[in-house]
Protein backbone atom coordinates (compact mmCIF):
# COMPACT_ATOMS: atom_id res chain seq x y z
CA UNK A 1 0.00 0.00 0.00
CA UNK A 2 1.40 3.30 -0.84
CA UNK A 3 2.82 4.98 2.18
CA UNK A 4 0.54 8.48 2.79
CA UNK A 5 3.33 10.81 2.58
CA UNK A 6 4.04 10.44 -0.53
CA UNK A 7 0.41 10.63 -2.00
CA UNK A 8 0.00 14.41 -3.70
CA UNK A 9 -1.64 17.01 -1.88
CA UNK A 10 -4.92 18.58 -3.28
CA UNK A 11 -4.26 21.39 -5.60
CA UNK A 12 -7.86 22.61 -4.83
CA UNK A 13 -8.88 24.18 -1.13
CA UNK A 14 -10.55 21.39 0.31
CA UNK A 15 -13.65 22.39 1.90
CA UNK A 16 -14.87 21.29 5.98
CA UNK A 17 -15.94 18.32 6.38
CA UNK A 18 -14.92 16.26 3.10
CA UNK A 19 -16.57 13.24 2.55
CA UNK A 20 -14.72 10.26 0.46
CA UNK A 21 -17.93 8.26 0.03
CA UNK A 22 -16.39 4.72 -1.06
CA UNK A 23 -13.64 3.01 0.77
CA UNK A 24 -12.86 -0.38 1.94
CA UNK A 25 -10.89 -1.35 5.39
CA UNK A 26 -8.98 -5.18 5.63
CA UNK A 27 -7.64 -6.23 8.93
CA UNK A 28 -6.44 -9.52 9.89
CA UNK A 29 -7.46 -12.84 8.71
CA UNK A 30 -7.24 -14.49 11.67
CA UNK A 31 -9.63 -11.61 13.30
CA UNK A 32 -11.64 -11.35 10.12
CA UNK A 33 -11.99 -14.30 7.97
CA UNK A 34 -12.82 -13.91 4.20
CA UNK A 35 -15.22 -15.89 1.93
CA UNK A 36 -14.02 -19.20 1.14
CA UNK A 37 -13.21 -18.23 -2.17
CA UNK A 38 -12.21 -14.83 -2.70
CA UNK A 39 -11.73 -12.69 -5.54
CA UNK A 40 -8.12 -11.33 -4.32
CA UNK A 41 -5.95 -12.01 -2.01
CA UNK A 42 -6.22 -9.67 1.91
CA UNK A 43 -5.23 -6.14 0.67
CA UNK A 44 -2.73 -3.88 3.32
CA UNK A 45 -5.96 -1.62 3.78
CA UNK A 46 -6.56 -1.01 7.79
CA UNK A 47 -8.15 1.56 9.07
CA UNK A 48 -5.07 3.06 10.49
CA UNK A 49 -3.29 3.35 7.49
CA UNK A 50 -6.52 4.42 5.42
CA UNK A 51 -6.71 7.28 8.29
CA UNK A 52 -3.29 8.78 7.66
CA UNK A 53 -4.14 9.04 3.92
CA UNK A 54 -7.42 11.38 5.19
CA UNK A 55 -4.81 13.13 7.21
CA UNK A 56 -2.96 14.45 4.36
CA UNK A 57 -5.96 14.72 1.72
CA UNK A 58 -7.87 16.29 4.11
CA UNK A 59 -10.36 14.31 4.13
CA UNK A 60 -12.88 14.27 7.12
CA UNK A 61 -15.26 12.15 6.59
CA UNK A 62 -15.84 8.24 4.85
CA UNK A 63 -18.28 6.29 3.95
CA UNK A 64 -17.04 2.43 4.46
CA UNK A 65 -18.25 -0.25 1.97
CA UNK A 66 -18.53 -4.09 2.78
CA UNK A 67 -15.97 -5.61 0.69
CA UNK A 68 -16.89 -9.04 -1.14
CA UNK A 69 -13.59 -10.46 0.40
CA UNK A 70 -15.80 -10.75 3.63
CA UNK A 71 -19.25 -11.34 1.56
CA UNK A 72 -22.06 -10.96 4.37
CA UNK A 73 -19.68 -11.12 8.10
CA UNK A 74 -19.88 -7.43 8.37
CA UNK A 75 -17.69 -7.62 11.72
CA UNK A 76 -14.63 -5.83 10.11
CA UNK A 77 -17.20 -2.44 9.37
CA UNK A 78 -18.78 -2.62 12.34
CA UNK A 79 -15.63 -3.05 14.35
CA UNK A 80 -14.05 0.10 12.21
CA UNK A 81 -17.16 1.92 12.85
CA UNK A 82 -16.94 1.66 16.19
CA UNK A 83 -13.18 2.91 16.34
CA UNK A 84 -13.97 6.02 13.60
CA UNK A 85 -17.01 7.21 15.34
CA UNK A 86 -19.26 9.38 14.16
CA UNK A 87 -16.85 10.56 11.24
CA UNK A 88 -17.94 7.47 9.43
CA UNK A 89 -20.77 5.60 7.85
CA UNK A 90 -21.23 1.81 6.83
CA UNK A 91 -22.69 0.20 4.03
CA UNK A 92 -22.71 -3.54 4.51
CA UNK A 93 -23.38 -6.43 2.48
CA UNK A 94 -26.35 -9.15 4.47
CA UNK A 95 -28.60 -11.52 3.76
CA UNK A 96 -32.35 -11.04 2.98
CA UNK A 97 -34.32 -12.16 6.65
CA UNK A 98 -31.75 -10.81 9.19
CA UNK A 99 -33.90 -10.12 12.33
CA UNK A 100 -35.17 -6.57 12.96
CA UNK A 101 -32.91 -6.08 15.97
CA UNK A 102 -29.89 -6.69 14.33
CA UNK A 103 -30.58 -4.18 11.63
CA UNK A 104 -31.45 -1.55 14.36
CA UNK A 105 -28.06 -2.11 16.19
CA UNK A 106 -26.38 -1.72 12.61
CA UNK A 107 -28.36 1.93 12.85
CA UNK A 108 -27.42 2.68 16.05
CA UNK A 109 -23.47 1.55 14.75
CA UNK A 110 -24.04 3.82 11.84
CA UNK A 111 -24.74 2.05 8.81
CA UNK A 112 -26.79 3.72 6.52
CA UNK A 113 -27.00 1.58 3.40
CA UNK A 114 -27.21 -1.74 1.93
CA UNK A 115 -24.97 -2.57 -0.99
CA UNK A 116 -26.51 -5.01 -3.69
CA UNK A 117 -23.57 -7.39 -5.31
CA UNK A 118 -25.14 -8.07 -8.57
CA UNK A 119 -21.88 -8.94 -10.22
CA UNK A 120 -22.67 -11.80 -8.23
CA UNK A 121 -26.75 -12.36 -9.84
CA UNK A 122 -26.13 -10.86 -13.32
CA UNK A 123 -26.43 -13.76 -14.71
CA UNK A 124 -30.21 -14.61 -13.73
CA UNK A 125 -33.50 -13.44 -15.49
CA UNK A 126 -33.72 -9.60 -15.04
CA UNK A 127 -37.13 -9.78 -13.45
CA UNK A 128 -35.55 -11.78 -10.90
CA UNK A 129 -33.02 -9.18 -10.09
CA UNK A 130 -35.69 -6.88 -9.95
CA UNK A 131 -37.89 -8.53 -7.46
CA UNK A 132 -34.47 -8.67 -5.46
CA UNK A 133 -34.02 -4.90 -5.56
CA UNK A 134 -37.67 -4.41 -4.61
CA UNK A 135 -37.23 -6.44 -1.71
CA UNK A 136 -34.38 -4.64 -0.46
CA UNK A 137 -35.72 -1.59 -1.20
CA UNK A 138 -38.68 -1.85 1.20
CA UNK A 139 -36.12 -2.97 3.97
CA UNK A 140 -34.10 -0.26 3.16
CA UNK A 141 -36.98 2.04 3.34
CA UNK A 142 -38.20 1.19 6.61
CA UNK A 143 -34.43 1.78 8.17
CA UNK A 144 -34.32 5.29 6.62
CA UNK A 145 -31.39 3.78 4.44
CA UNK A 146 -30.72 3.63 1.17
CA UNK A 147 -29.38 0.86 -1.44
CA UNK A 148 -26.08 0.95 -3.35
CA UNK A 149 -25.34 -1.06 -6.45
CA UNK A 150 -22.35 -2.38 -7.26
CA UNK A 151 -23.53 -3.57 -10.97
CA UNK A 152 -21.82 -4.19 -14.27
CA UNK A 153 -22.72 -1.47 -16.81
CA UNK A 154 -24.87 -3.78 -19.17
CA UNK A 155 -26.77 -4.80 -15.86
CA UNK A 156 -27.39 -1.34 -14.89
CA UNK A 157 -28.40 -0.43 -18.68
CA UNK A 158 -31.07 -3.50 -18.16
CA UNK A 159 -32.79 -2.52 -14.74
CA UNK A 160 -32.81 1.25 -16.09
CA UNK A 161 -36.35 1.45 -17.16
CA UNK A 162 -37.32 -0.34 -13.38
CA UNK A 163 -35.35 1.89 -11.52
CA UNK A 164 -36.87 4.84 -12.73
CA UNK A 165 -39.53 3.57 -10.95
CA UNK A 166 -37.52 2.89 -7.43
CA UNK A 167 -38.46 5.51 -4.96
CA UNK A 168 -35.80 4.22 -2.44
CA UNK A 169 -32.97 6.27 -2.87
CA UNK A 170 -30.16 4.63 -4.42
CA UNK A 171 -26.61 4.79 -5.83
CA UNK A 172 -24.82 3.44 -8.40
CA UNK A 173 -20.96 2.90 -7.70
CA UNK A 174 -17.93 3.67 -10.49
CA UNK A 175 -20.20 6.17 -12.58
CA UNK A 176 -22.65 3.26 -13.52
CA UNK A 177 -19.72 1.23 -14.96
CA UNK A 178 -20.17 1.89 -18.22
CA UNK A 179 -18.21 0.05 -19.67
CA UNK A 180 -17.16 0.49 -24.09
CA UNK A 181 -15.33 -3.14 -23.71
CA UNK A 182 -19.02 -4.69 -22.46
CA UNK A 183 -20.53 -3.26 -25.14
CA UNK A 184 -22.06 -0.26 -23.71
CA UNK A 185 -22.79 2.98 -25.60
CA UNK A 186 -22.90 6.98 -25.22
CA UNK A 187 -27.12 5.98 -26.11
CA UNK A 188 -27.34 4.13 -22.68
CA UNK A 189 -24.87 6.55 -21.10
CA UNK A 190 -27.37 9.24 -22.24
CA UNK A 191 -30.13 7.03 -20.41
CA UNK A 192 -28.34 6.87 -17.20
CA UNK A 193 -27.86 10.41 -16.82
CA UNK A 194 -31.89 10.55 -17.34
CA UNK A 195 -32.15 8.17 -14.75
CA UNK A 196 -29.94 10.50 -12.74
CA UNK A 197 -32.06 13.20 -13.15
CA UNK A 198 -35.50 11.92 -12.99
CA UNK A 199 -35.11 9.37 -10.94
CA UNK A 200 -33.99 8.54 -6.77
CA UNK A 201 -30.39 7.95 -8.11
CA UNK A 202 -27.57 9.34 -7.18
CA UNK A 203 -24.03 8.42 -9.01
CA UNK A 204 -20.47 8.22 -7.37
CA UNK A 205 -17.80 9.32 -8.78
CA UNK A 206 -15.08 6.55 -8.22
CA UNK A 207 -13.05 4.09 -9.46
CA UNK A 208 -12.37 6.10 -12.72
CA UNK A 209 -9.38 3.47 -13.65
CA UNK A 210 -11.80 0.67 -13.41
CA UNK A 211 -13.75 2.57 -16.04
CA UNK A 212 -11.13 3.80 -18.29
CA UNK A 213 -9.52 0.23 -18.58
CA UNK A 214 -6.32 0.54 -20.33
CA UNK A 215 -7.28 4.30 -22.19
CA UNK A 216 -5.87 6.48 -19.03
CA UNK A 217 -8.05 8.56 -16.83
CA UNK A 218 -8.38 11.43 -19.19
CA UNK A 219 -10.72 9.06 -21.17
CA UNK A 220 -13.77 8.93 -18.06
CA UNK A 221 -13.45 13.18 -18.05
CA UNK A 222 -16.41 13.45 -20.55
CA UNK A 223 -18.35 11.19 -18.51
CA UNK A 224 -17.65 12.54 -15.30
CA UNK A 225 -18.43 16.39 -16.45
CA UNK A 226 -21.74 15.15 -17.92
CA UNK A 227 -22.65 13.15 -15.10
CA UNK A 228 -21.94 16.46 -12.74
CA UNK A 229 -23.37 19.25 -15.12
CA UNK A 230 -26.84 17.11 -15.35
CA UNK A 231 -27.11 16.42 -11.89
CA UNK A 232 -24.91 18.22 -9.72
CA UNK A 233 -27.18 17.60 -5.81
CA UNK A 234 -27.22 14.25 -6.76
CA UNK A 235 -23.27 13.34 -7.51
CA UNK A 236 -20.07 11.98 -4.47
CA UNK A 237 -17.47 11.14 -4.84
CA UNK A 238 -15.03 8.08 -3.41
CA UNK A 239 -11.26 7.00 -3.98
CA UNK A 240 -11.83 3.49 -4.00
CA UNK A 241 -9.36 2.92 -1.58
CA UNK A 242 -7.25 0.43 -1.24
CA UNK A 243 -7.47 0.42 -5.10
CA UNK A 244 -8.03 -3.35 -5.10
CA UNK A 245 -5.66 -4.88 -6.63
CA UNK A 246 -3.07 -1.69 -6.97
CA UNK A 247 -2.59 -0.32 -3.68
CA UNK A 248 0.51 1.99 -5.10
CA UNK A 249 -1.89 4.09 -7.15
CA UNK A 250 -2.18 7.39 -5.70
CA UNK A 251 -5.24 8.29 -4.19
CA UNK A 252 -4.62 12.17 -4.17
CA UNK A 253 -4.30 12.09 -8.21
CA UNK A 254 -7.36 10.86 -7.97
CA UNK A 255 -9.01 13.19 -5.72
CA UNK A 256 -7.71 16.07 -8.12
CA UNK A 257 -9.26 14.70 -11.01
CA UNK A 258 -12.06 16.67 -9.40
CA UNK A 259 -10.78 19.99 -10.17
CA UNK A 260 -10.86 18.66 -14.04
CA UNK A 261 -13.82 17.87 -13.80
CA UNK A 262 -15.14 20.76 -12.30
CA UNK A 263 -13.78 24.22 -11.85
CA UNK A 264 -17.03 25.14 -9.58
CA UNK A 265 -15.77 25.92 -6.26
CA UNK A 266 -19.36 25.08 -4.94
CA UNK A 267 -20.17 22.43 -6.77
CA UNK A 268 -17.23 20.27 -5.31
CA UNK A 269 -18.61 21.55 -2.00
CA UNK A 270 -21.44 19.84 -2.89
CA UNK A 271 -19.91 16.68 -4.42
CA UNK A 272 -17.81 16.42 -1.26
CA UNK A 273 -19.45 18.22 1.72
CA UNK A 274 -23.68 18.53 1.32
CA UNK A 275 -24.70 15.38 -1.11
CA UNK A 276 -22.76 13.18 1.00
CA UNK A 277 -24.41 14.53 4.43
CA UNK A 278 -27.82 14.39 3.05
CA UNK A 279 -27.16 10.53 1.81
CA UNK A 280 -25.29 8.76 4.80
CA UNK A 281 -27.14 11.55 7.44
CA UNK A 282 -23.83 13.32 9.40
Amino acid sequence: MRAAHTLTRPTFEMPDNACDSHMHVFEPLAQYPSVSTPQYTLPDGALAKYREAMEVLSIRRFAIVQPSFYGTDNRCLLDALAIAGNAARGVVMIEEGMPAATLDAMHRANVRAVRLDLFARAELPTPEIQAYIARMATLCESLGWHLQFYAPGWVVRNLIPFLGEVRTPFVIDHMGYMLEEDGLTQDDFKRLLSLLKDGSCTLKLSAPYRVAKHRGLDAVAPMAKAIIDTAPDKVIWGSDWPHIPMGERDTGELLNLLADWTADTDVRRRILVDNPARLYDF
